[in-house]
């Protein structure tokens, strides 16, 4: 019996109510270019497989990949590595097309490794992923609400957030000590608005600092006539704006150091 380990964030789903209802809603079709993250003892995989006939999966854990090896055989392309540090990009031109990924992530990464996949977005279709709740939350948060912050922003231009539904702690062994929530995230053909090249960096520093003003905030990265330009109310809080505000005051900062 493979032992789930506690460096890797493991937590083995093992609900068949659940595994039915994740597969149901990722609908793999034959010829999807379907990558499995984190597959664990092959949950998930078996059906993904059934439906698309063959999948690639990333898989952290040694052990784990050479039991998933063993049991589906040619059916698997298995890459056994950290899923932050794999190439998607290099994958679906291997692969000759965008990728559809599936994934009940480790919640110990799951922050960091959307971001990863955002790097790759348009070698996407769709995710559908398993995280912590509180994740999901803040994933579709809308503008005002507590759960509202950097990584809604920073999904927003280019994914549609679609909540599916919760999952109980007792689905997985061991059982983790929060809830979890499996949401779909579409790929949009064209992004919402378009994204300077600073709207990372603006986002992240106007959320590191969520009580200060905006003026306040982004003082390091933005001139102090990058409100007036841009529109936004430098006295407001990052909680209070929308997605694409961020990219018009990221639209305003300069290419080099600020100058107060």
């Amino acid at each position: 019996m493979i032992q789930a380990r506690k460096r890797f964030g493991q937590h083995f789903l093992h609900d068949p109510g659940v595994r039915q209802k994740i597969v149901a809603a990722v609908d793999p079709r034959p010829g999807d270019r379907i990558v499995e993250i984190g597959p664990g003892p092959g949950a998930l995989t078996g059906g993904l497989i059934e439906a698309a006939g063959r999948i690639d999966a990333v898989e952290i854990d040694r052990d784990l990949g050479a039991a998933l090896a063993a049991r589906f055989g040619d059916r698997i392309d298995l890459h056994v590595g950290d899923a932050l540090e794999f190439d998607f990009a290099a994958l679906a031109r291997l692969r000759g097309g965008p990728l559809r990924i599936v994934g009940n992530l480790p919640y110990n990464i799951s922050t960091p490794l959307l971001f990863h996949l955002l790097d790759t977005v348009d070698e996407i279709l769709d995710l559908h992923v398993m995280l912590q709740k509180e994740v999901i939350d803040r994933m579709a948060a809308a503008p005002g609400s507590d759960a509202y912050g950097r990584l809604t922003v920073m999904l927003a231009p280019r994914l549609e957030i679609t909540r599916l539904f919760d999952v109980g702690p007792g689905a997985f062994q061991p059982p983790p000590r929060v809830w979890s929530a499996v949401a779909r995230l579409t790929v949009l053909p064209r992004p919402r608005f378009v994204v300077p090249p600073a709207f990372g960096a603006v986002v992240a520093a106007a959320f590191s600092q969520r009580r200060k003003t905006l003026r306040n905030s982004l003082r390091a990265v933005l001139p102090p006539d990058a409100f007036v330009a841009s529109g936004v109310d430098g006295g407001a809080r990052p909680e209070s704006l929308p997605p694409a505000a961020f990219a018009a005051l990221a639209a305003c900062a300069p290419s080099g150091p600020v100058i107060p």
